[in-house]
């Protein structure tokens, strides 16, 4: 099968599109034939080498932990799917990813595709959706009526975020560039802030839970206004010294997603709702131009939404 791989850590000309044996499935897994995948910064920073030593995998690595497609083969223990399934999910972490015509996935992370949801638009939120649910829900904590903060609002994770927050009826205050204000209110944020033109430290305080995509100064500066004794904080990037922590008396997680089939089903179930909505900034082809392309994309931390790769027959 076609695939767009990497032998060697390195800028994005080490992107480069290869013929590999088609995945085969264990006893709980099924292969899925893919329509469409979807780029995260998890994606390039793996290429680049930066997480080699959490995962120290053998080349080739086929980069991508997002799918959407149909299954077209399952292993001798799967009961709960058949071949023709409409699925998405985050597959496991491992070195044979979703840059790839076919990919195998275990049984329990699968969700189906609602009817009213596009492959490209169900691609695009396992790995960024999940984030946001288990940060906002698993360690945030968040109940209706309370204020949330929801940092970069208009990226791939930020986007999915608002909209769970909104879900839970939270107050959703959120920041992101002037360009960026329509779209957000239009998600459900009820407080916008354009970070380039206002500091959220002078604006804001006794935030119950805030969700940082950003880390460095963001990060430390986001404790200066939230609630003491009660708020939460969640990361997904960065680390903070303990002292602080404990200083300002909240809780601070810095948290890895875990793959979650019965997450990724009730997000589902909330897409059929119309409740979220997946927004797709742009959308590239699976070849070497392509994921180049978009890798280039994402790392100018300014895409909108998701970035979209739809996997051609």
């Amino acid at each position: 099968m076609r695939a767009v791989i990497i032998e060697e850590y390195g800028g994005k000309e080490k992107l480069k599109e290869a013929e590999v044996p088609m995945p085969k499935p264990s006893a709980h897994q099924v292969v899925v034939k893919e329509k469409a995948t979807s780029i995260n910064p998890i994606d390039w920073k793996l290429r680049e080498g930066y997480l080699q030593k959490m995962m120290p995998w053998e080349f080739p690595i086929i980069l991508g932990w997002d799918v959407a497609g149909d299954i077209v083969e399952v292993g001798s223990e799967v009961t709960d799917w058949k071949v023709g399934d409409k699925v998405f999910a985050r597959p496991d972490t491992t070195r044979f990813g979703t840059y790839a015509e076919y990919t195998a996935v275990d049984d329990k992370l699968l969700a189906y595709i609602p009817e009213n949801v596009s492959y490209e638009e169900a691609a695009a939120v396992p790995l960024a959706g999940l984030t946001a649910w288990q940060a906002l829900f698993d360690y945030g904590k968040l109940i209706e009526g309370e204020k949330v903060l929801i940092h970069a609002g208009s990226g791939g994770v930020g986007t999915y975020a608002i909209q769970l927050a909104k879900s839970r009826g939270a107050y959703v205050i959120s920041t992101a560039s002037e360009k960026n204000r329509e779209l957000l209110l239009s998600l459900g944020v009820d407080q916008f802030i354009d970070y380039k033109n206002e500091d959220f430290t002078e604006i804001l305080s006794d935030v119950d839970v805030i969700f940082d995509t950003m880390g460095g100064e963001v990060l430390e500066n986001s404790f200066k206004v939230i609630k003491p004794h009660t708020g939460r904080i969640i990361s997904v990037v960065g680390n903070i010294d303990k002292e602080l922590v404990e200083k300002v008396d909240v809780t601070f997680n810095n948290i890895w997603l875990e793959p979650n089939g019965k997450q990724l089903t009730e997000l589902a179930q909330l897409m059929e709702q119309g409740k979220v909505k997946s927004i797709i900034g742009a959308t590239y082809p699976l070849n070497e131009k392509g994921i180049y392309d978009a890798h280039a994309m994402s790392e100018t931390h300014h895409a909108v939404g998701k970035i979209v790769i739809k996997v051609e027959d």
